[in-house]
């Protein structure tokens, strides 16, 4: 499986209401987009301080990298992004992994 993180550091004055319709429809990428196993998103809470202004973000977790790639440049996929991502977002981090085993 693989790993997409995605953070946002959102615009100054964006609205909530803006936030949920977002994570609203990058939900419904899972069921518009084959190989997503799962979307999970929500508001930073950390403690640590250590945030660097990305305050939103959300985890697509594919079935492998091909599944992956085909998101990338799916028309849905770019939609999402250009209607609600992109105009609320001053800066996105993105950082794709496949989850290495633990050496036992």
């Amino acid at each position: 499986m693989l790993n997409h993180i995605v953070l946002l550091q959102l615009k100054q004055g964006v609205d909530r209401q803006a936030v949920k319709e977002m994570y609203r429809n990058v939900y419904r990428l899972k069921d518009q987009i084959s190989g997503i196993v799962s979307i999970t998103g929500g508001a930073n809470n950390s403690l640590e301080g250590l945030t660097k202004g990305f305050t939103e973000g959300f985890i697509v977790i594919f079935k492998d990298s091909q599944a992956r790639d085909a998101y990338l440049p799916h028309p849905d996929h770019r939609r999402v992004a250009e209607k609600y991502i992109i105009p609320i977002a001053e800066n996105v981090l993105v950082y794709d992994y496949e989850a290495e085993r633990a050496e036992k």
